[in-house]
């Protein structure tokens, strides 16, 4: 007999500094979830990432077990990892706060590729120019 999906939950918790404490334990909590069981495995498959904020996809079945896939890091996060900033453009892409190379977009593209809705890496590379300008952060060739 397959086991029952109650609930899918969305979670963006840094690599490797999962902990039973806010924002994990109350979503997961109220799922049934084994949170020190949870934070152990989270830790585990993330220790490579340290650092970055990485996005989890947790699905709870009906006897209260658990899987969950780990994503890659948000958009947003990565352009600001590479440009060196802290935040993006408060007044989006009228303002410009950084400034990126075709290159570094082409990186981030291929980490973003398998989260994405694109089949190539020049349409993925659309899709993070775009994020790009709306945080006001310039490409440049």
């Amino acid at each position: 007999m397959a086991k029952e999906v109650v609930k899918e939950i969305n979670l963006q918790i840094e690599a490797g500094k999962a902990t039973a404490a806010p924002p994990v334990g109350t979503a997961l909590g109220p799922a049934g979830v084994n949170l020190q069981e949870f934070c152990t495995r989270y830790n585990e498959a993330t220790r490579d990432k340290m650092g970055d904020v990485v996005p989890v996809v947790v699905t709870v079945y009906d006897d209260r077990s658990f899987d969950f896939v780990i994503k890659t890091p948000p958009a947003a996060f990565l352009l600001k990892k590479y440009a060196k900033i802290n935040k993006g453009s408060s007044k989006g892409s009228t303002e410009t706060v950084a400034t990126l190379t075709k290159d570094q977009i082409r990186e981030i593209a291929e980490i973003k590729l398998p989260d994405l809705n694109a089949y190539t890496i020049e349409e993925a590379m659309k899709i993070i120019e775009g994020t790009a300008r709306n945080m006001g952060i310039e490409v440049k060739e």
